[in-house]
């Protein structure tokens, strides 16, 4: 008797000391994919085109009736679904989607700044670090999510990063971190070369530098997809850029083509996965954003600590261990310094532990 009730509270003992263990346990997923467009206004994701910069005057629209033909519908549903089809099919009806504001749905970031190194640093460490106060090319002095993965033995060699932003080597302190983060113009040393990344590199070379120190978006998408064809990595990182970029030059018409076209490359990257049998039912992708953006008619083309409003972002999950919740309403807010945890913890990983600071995982999206 004595001894049963020794093991008994040995057991329950071990179950109070390791509950993630237990409840980790059960998850499916074993890769993650996670896609960031910079700047991409929750307006536009919840609410479609919007009316005020469908102009000349607010959005430099030189073909209204044509832009309106390709992305405007009565309805806030209707415009959404024209502007972002796999989203508002796929990953609304398998998975979660945060930050409608006018739903009760609030994500915004905490690092006070509402742009993009201090933002990009949120979403990786798991916290607003006040010395990150500006764009500047210097190594990240924190260990980001990613670097802290790659050090396990369970996915050294298996973390990679690619993006539109050339700053993006300094934010994830690639030196350091020592995982693939190829980034602007840059050209990829991928070993073996295939002949696709070869053929990008060249074209890198080539491509005229519309805007300084940033690609157009189909150059890291296209490397990050050969590299998961070719590589199968665990944690695989894909940013973009356009849509920030497009806002910034006050042009609506290729500020909406670019959102359109981050939606495709989305339903690629996960159909991809759902055709390979080292992704297929074990990957969870998770879209976001950097920072928001200002308001129709002006200020929607600019962000940062003069804005308040920009603080408000969005994000979104779909995978085996996200239950079907959709579009969330009436719930409590999210914040931006939640993904590093949630991320981790997807993959079974504890990285509050290591980062006490962090925000702590979105506890639906892991299921529990």
């Amino acid at each position: 008797m004595i001894r049963f009730q020794i093991r008994a509270l040995v057991t329950a003992a071990l179950l109070l000391a390791a509950p993630a263990v237990y409840a980790q346990a059960k998850l499916k997923t074993k890769k993650v994919i996670f896609v960031m467009t910079d700047g991409l206004r929750w307006q536009e994701v919840f609410q479609g085109a919007d009316a005020g910069l469908l102009n000349k005057e607010a959005g430099a629209v030189t073909d209204v009736e044509g832009l309106k033909k390709e992305y405007w519908r009565e309805s806030g549903g209707e415009r959404r679904k024209t502007l972002m089809p796999f989203f508002w099919s796929v990953i609304a009806g398998q998975g979660q989607i945060y930050g409608n504001k006018e739903a009760g749905s609030e994500a915004y970031v905490t690092n006070g700044k509402n742009f993009s190194y201090p933002g990009y640093n949120e979403i990786f460490t798991g916290w607003g670090d006040p010395r990150v106060d500006s764009n500047a090319k210097r190594y990240n002095q924190n260990v980001t999510v990613l670097e802290w993965l790659h050090a396990k033995p369970a996915y050294k060699g298996k973390v990679a990063a690619f993006g539109a932003w050339d700053t993006f080597p300094w934010i994830l302190n690639a030196p350091r971190a020592g995982f693939p983060v190829n980034a602007g113009y840059d050209a990829f040393e991928m070993k073996p070369m295939t002949p696709t990344v070869a053929l990008l590199n060249q074209l890198k070379a080539e491509a005229p530098r519309d805007v300084a120190g940033e690609s157009h978006d189909f150059f890291p998408f296209h490397t990050a997809m050969e590299y998961m064809r070719t590589k199968k990595p665990s944690v695989l990182y894909l940013s973009l850029g356009e849509t920030d970029h497009w806002a910034h030059a006050g042009n609506y018409t290729e500020y909406l083509r670019a959102a359109h076209r981050v939606d495709e490359y989305l339903k690629r990257i996960w159909e991809a996965a759902q055709k390979d049998p080292a992704y297929r039912g074990v990957t969870t992708l998770v879209v976001g954003v950097d920072h928001g953006r200002g308001e129709a008619p002006v200020t929607w083309k600019s962000h940062g600590e003069k804005l308040p409003q920009a603080k408000y972002v969005w994000m979104a999950y779909l995978g085996p261990d996200t239950k079907a919740l959709g579009e969330r309403k009436n719930i409590p807010a999210v914040t931006q310094s939640q993904v590093a945890a949630t991320i981790s913890a997807l993959l079974g990983e504890d990285y509050n532990a290591a980062e006490p600071k962090a925000g702590k995982p979105i506890s639906d999206v892991v299921g529990r």
